[in-house]
């Protein structure tokens, strides 16, 4: 019994051990040698513009898999795959070890998209390779290569930490899931639900009988509001500069189109980028990464004094009739704030000064305002916060005020400063989008629309899932009668004789308004020549566009920034017009095809 009693009771401790304590995972072992449950993946929701024309779709995708407890001797399955794939034995183990689920009967994604040829040599030798698979599953296919890659962003392959926190229950290591723009901001509306199959498999894991079925639930369909024809033509105009468009429509916030150059190819991010791709990328000074339309921080150069206007004659500091005689500076202190125009514009009134962009003019009414009034205005005009356009890492822009220098530098505001943020230079940074939301508000009469990329979301079956409406931020504080002397002054900018855009913009189909605005990068001292003549590259001025089109009734307001192009009437100016006019051409097309339908 000595002996006897301790053998029971050791028997007995294991076999509580087996059956109570770990009963359900051994269970869970001997069905997984005979019963599988496989995922079915859903097929992710499509994008397409604001005519349903097709933006993203999908594609069949060869993804090389392999199941570690079906491979048996896994080192020796891992060399003989190497010879076939651009992985080592190596290379392989750590993706199984990393990935490897419980029990090892989860598939471990080993290369994504192998395609057809690689694919049939696997197959040859699947007899060497037992637990390789072939699984075939939905690749992300960006239709037209880095079209609005930065508005609709593109996947990546979902990591350990995003795993282990939640936020994506029913992913798996080796899904996919939205980086950025609106693959990721609707993420969890295009990813769809998984379903699953439980199948009966041989000794060497095939596939022999299936037994029940849970299907999958596709992802939900987006519907933007940019239109493929001016998206393609933005990004054409910008293929050989640095920059960004935004079109809007005025009367609603839509986002017609949306472009930042350079761009980059989001299908190359899903087959899966070689660290040299991701060092070319990341290290490209041209930033193709950066979203410029709501990233970039410009000066808005003499865009800004469109605010300065408004201020002016919100306060009564002028009026249409009010005349300031240019000599081509502005004696300030012991300074000359130099005008654009070296020998002046001679006598303006506040039309004349935004038609000709006079400087003289305004540093006036920056110094009889102060900093903080024109602060105050450019705030309520969207300045110096976010739009509120969904997508992520929107800039704020940058208002200065007396009290954010002392805050920051802890030095008192000089008058001096004033005179440059009055014509949108010294410390002022906005992104091309605000302008968009700014020169749409002075179009449509004095509405600030949050900016819309979405229509809706449909079901696969065409039922709306979400349904976007145009979000208005408020008003600009200017009256009726201001906004009209500033539509005044914008109009003939293009149109009258002149005017800075007239020479560049100005087109005999349609009346086009709107301001050009060149952002230096840096001051000029008295007697130096101009970044536009003497220096070149980096050193030329940013070049702005804002305007709007028609005249009577807009129905396109566009913003156009080109980093380093030189004068905004002649670098940004014909872009901002080709945009407006292929635009009012396509939509005179449309009409008149559905008229006659």
């Amino acid at each position: 019994m000595i002996f006897v009693l301790p053998f029971f009771i050791i028997l007995a401790a294991r076999l509580f051990y087996l059956q109570v304590l770990n009963g359900e995972s051994f269970l869970k072992t001997s069905e997984n040698n005979f019963l599988r449950r496989l995922v079915i993946d859903p097929m992710r929701g499509m994008i397409f513009d604001r005519s349903g024309r097709l933006v993203v779709d999908n594609r069949p995708s060869f993804d090389l898999e392999i199941i570690p407890k079906d491979a048996k001797n896994i080192g020796l399955v891992a060399e003989c795959l190497s010879r076939f794939i651009p992985l080592s034995k190596t290379d392989i183990l750590q993706k199984i070890k990393k990935q490897s689920g419980l029990y090892g009967f989860r598939p471990v994604l080993i290369k994504k998209d192998i395609g057809r040829d690689l694919m049939g040599v696997i197959l040859s030798h699947r007899l060497q390779m037992p637990g390789v698979r072939i699984h075939v599953a939905a690749c992300r296919q960006y239709v037209y290569d880095g079209l609005a890659a930065h508005l609709i962003g593109y996947l990546g392959e979902i990591n350990a930490r995003e795993l282990a926190d939640g936020r994506y229950p029913e992913k798996r290591p080796g899904d996919f899931v939205g980086r950025r723009g609106i693959e990721k901001v609707f993420e969890r509306l295009l990813s769809g639900k998984p379903g699953s199959r439980m199948v009966q498999v041989d000794a060497t894991g095939q596939v022999v009988h299936e037994l029940r079925r849970r299907p999958q639930k596709a992802g939900d369909n987006v519907f933007l509001t940019i239109d493929l024809n001016l998206q393609q033509e933005a990004a054409a105009l910008l293929s050989d500069k640095t920059g960004a468009i935004v079109a809007m429509d005025p009367e609603n916030g839509e986002i017609l189109a949306m472009a930042s150059s350079p761009a980059f190819d989001q299908n190359a991010f899903v087959s899966g980028l070689s660290s040299d791709q991701w060092k070319t990328l990341s290290s490209d000074p041209r930033r193709p990464l950066q979203d410029k339309a709501v990233q970039g921080l410009y000066p808005p150069a003499s865009t800004y004094k469109i605010i300065t206007a408004m201020a002016a004659l919100e306060e009564g500091i002028c009026d249409t009739k009010k005349r300031i005689f240019c000599p081509g500076y502005y004696k300030f202190g012991n300074r000359n704030y130099r005008c654009w125009k070296a020998q002046g514009h001679g006598y303006m009134n506040i039309i004349d000064a935004i038609t000709q962009s006079c400087d003289v003019f305004f540093y006036h009414m920056g110094k009889d305002l102060g900093v903080d009034r024109l602060a105050w205005y450019a705030r309520a005009c969207g300045l110096g916060s976010k739009t509120g356009i969904v997508l992520e890492h929107e800039s704020s822009g940058l208002v200065p005020t007396a009290e954010w220098k002392k805050r920051r530098t802890n030095i008192s505001w000089q008058a001096g400063e004033t005179l440059s943020v009055a014509i949108g230079q010294g410390a002022n940074l906005v992104t091309p989008i605000q302008m968009a939301v700014l020169i749409s508000a002075i179009a449509n009469g004095g509405t600030l629309f949050r900016p819309r990329i979405v229509r809706t979301v449909e079901s696969a079956g065409g039922v709306i899932v979400k349904e976007t409406e145009p979000g208005i931020k408020g008003r600009i504080p200017a009256s009726p009668e201001t906004i009209e002397v500033i539509k005044e002054g914008l109009k003939k900018v293009v149109n009258g004789k002149g005017g800075t855009g007239y020479w560049h913009v100005r087109s005999k189909q349609v009346v086009i308004c709107g301001k050009t605005g060149t952002a230096q990068v840096r001051s000029r001292k008295t007697g130096e020549e101009s970044a536009e003549g003497k220096n070149q590259g980096l050193t030329q001025p940013h070049a702005w566009f804002i305007g709007y089109a028609p005249e009577n009734k807009p129905r396109i307001a566009v913003a156009v920034l080109i980093e380093h192009g030189g004068h905004g009437s002649s670098s940004a100016g014909p872009v901002a017009r080709q945009v407006i006019l292929s635009y009012l051409k396509n939509q005179k097309q449309e009409t008149a095809a559905k008229e006659g339908g």
